[in-house]
């Protein structure tokens, strides 16, 4: 490796096969084509970012060119053309970024240039990085070069994303897929390092900066720099915290914490740790995603120690998981699973995600309390599983009732003009409203006259569970994308309380405008089926019936 740049990226970039890190199988593979003088035309690296696609590339241009044919691993650039090579200025090693060249007239320079044997080396290589990168009309350009090129020239392609190439180009390259670097590889790699820097840093460090660099050598090189930088020459080591205030990282003690607290219900405490973790600059998202990551390793405690390899968990969050899991039973981690998958999707429907999350880690303290007290009020308990059509009218009648006046949804009319007779108590409309039923909460809304949130609730939300400040509706393309954010903050406003509303994949009811016309469906068909419209239509026989009224709705009209 080089010892005279000071960026630890360049300064440790692998200048031969041996030096690659995690690549074993892929050097193997070449170095055996090379042997048995069994070279592809074209070769394709693909992989994520920083693992060594160019790296490679330059070597194996090395490797093919060598001086010494029977080494194909020239150390320390001995020879001329490995050391050109390495210095970027061989004459017969052309090296274009598809990035900044992506037209067709590039690629019909290359092919020009192609025409001519090398010079000084045994083989003309192209390299182009990101060729995924080339217009359409380049590809097509470079494809009968590739099928045929003559037997001088060879072709090494490097790209991240090997989806976007056309298939005529795949099929006329060997392609080799580079491996995510493991943490153990990655982790004895900056020790190594560490050692060559003469410096001492906390394993605990060095495992974060593996961690973040999610598999990728370049990336860690570079995040082992900052760490080098923000190093003191006092003898005293930088420890984890300061090493999280660096990158700007909340670690997993954070979480541990949070999750604890919320088994606890201590909402106070979750919302404040909560608050010092965005504080540090963490979007929802990623907190979700780490939320549930978190929850895996609870669920899958008993193999905490096979699992760790691949973590930034110290020993004391090893032992804190452990312990926590112990104490949770799997059915509250299944529920928080699911309902952190739910809230990743929910959230791009608010335009503060960050209240968005508060919301939905207060509605895991009512989870938890809902499953300690072993009930299961977030589900629709023997009627989940049935179509819509199949329910219960009686469950029905039962889950929409009004508990203060005893009306069911068959006895409110929900037109507009019918909601404005709906009396509401003077002690529910006065600074903090009553609301303890789906119906009383359309009541209200026709009260404060908010139609928008009327008109979703009777023909778009279709009701999965409704008690204790949580509303549970199944989801319905055709809400209102900001139904949910409109109607929490009503219900603050209204009630002075906080509402949990979710979104679930779950079947619900019907929503109260297909209860409305399937009712009067019902009475169609019963009318008909009546001796009376048997008489009428002997009678009048292009009798139709348009619409169907009870007595008591012509004595209210």
């Amino acid at each position: 490796m080089s010892t005279n740049k000071t960026v630890l990226a360049i300064k440790y970039r692998p200048q031969v096969f041996n030096e690659l890190v995690g690549q074993n199988i892929i050097v193997e593979t070449i170095q055996k084509s090379i042997s048995l003088n069994k070279i592809p035309n074209a070769f394709l690296f693909t992989g994520i970012r920083g693992v060594g696609k160019t790296t490679i590339a330059r070597i194996l241009a090395k490797a093919l060119n060598c001086s010494d044919p029977k080494k194909n691993d020239c150390l320390n650039n001995s020879c001329s053309n490995c050391s050109q090579i390495s210095e970027s200025r061989h004459i017969d090693v052309l090296e274009m970024d598809a990035a900044s060249k992506t037209g067709v007239d590039d690629v019909r320079d290359l092919i020009e240039f192609s025409r001519y044997g090398p010079t000084s080396s045994k083989y003309k290589i192209f390299i182009i990085d990101e060729v995924h990168m080339l217009s359409k009309q380049a590809f097509n350009a470079l494809l009968k070069t590739l099928e045929e090129p003559p037997e001088y020239l060879k072709f090494i392609f490097a790209t991240t994303e090997v989806n976007k190439i056309p298939v005529t180009v795949l099929s006329r390259c060997q392609r080799f897929d580079l491996m995510r670097i493991s943490f153990d590889e990655l982790l004895t790699f900056l020790k190594k390092v560490t050692m060559l820097e003469k410096k001492e840093l906390n394993e605990d460090v060095l495992k974060l900066v593996v961690k973040m660099s999610e598999g990728s050598v370049r990336d860690s090189l570079s995040l082992l720099d900052r760490v080098f930088l923000s190093d003191n020459d006092d003898g005293k080591k930088l420890d984890l915290k300061s090493a999280q205030e660096i990158f700007g990282y909340f670690g997993r003690g954070y979480l541990l914490d949070l999750i604890f607290e919320i088994f606890k219900g201590n909402e106070k405490k979750v919302l404040e740790l909560y608050k010092n973790i965005y504080n540090q600059g963490v979007e929802p998202k990623l907190f979700i995603n780490n939320f549930l990551e978190i929850i895996y390793y609870l669920k899958n405690h008993h193999n905490i120690n096979n699992l760790n390899s691949s973590l930034d968990f110290t020993d004391s969050d090893l032992e804190r998981i452990k312990n926590l899991s112990n104490s949770v039973d799997n059915r509250s981690l299944l529920l928080f699973w699911e309902y952190s998958v739910n809230i990743l999707s929910e959230i791009n429907l608010v335009s503060n995600q960050h209240l968005a999350v508060e919301m939905f880690l207060i509605r895991l303290m009512y989870l938890k309390k809902e499953v300690s007290g072993k009930t299961d009020n977030l589900t629709v308990s023997n009627h989940e599983n049935k179509n819509k059509d199949q329910i219960d009218e009686n469950y029905v009648k039962n889950l929409y009732e009004d508990k203060n006046n005893n009306k069911t949804i068959n006895q409110i009319k929900f037109s507009s003009q019918e909601q404005e007779k709906i009396s509401i108590d003077d002690k529910k409309i006065s600074n903090k409203t009553e609301i303890n039923s789906f119906s009383n909460l359309i009541s209200v809304c026709a009260f404060k006259k908010e139609i928008g949130l009327k008109y979703e609730l009777e023909n778009n939300v279709n009701l999965i569970n409704f008690k204790n400040n949580n509303i549970e509706i199944s989801f319905n393309e055709n809400l209102d994308k900001n139904f949910i954010k409109n109607l929490t903050t009503k219900l603050l406003d209204w009630t002075g309380e906080r509402w949990i509303i979710t979104l679930s994949k779950k079947t619900g009811l019907k929503t109260i405008k297909e209860i409305e016309v399937q009712n009067k469906n019902h009475k169609l068909d019963d009318l008909k089926k009546s001796e009376l419209f048997k008489e009428a239509i002997n009678l009048f026989p292009d009798l139709e019936i348009i619409n169907v009224k009870d007595l008591e709705e012509d004595s209210n009209d």
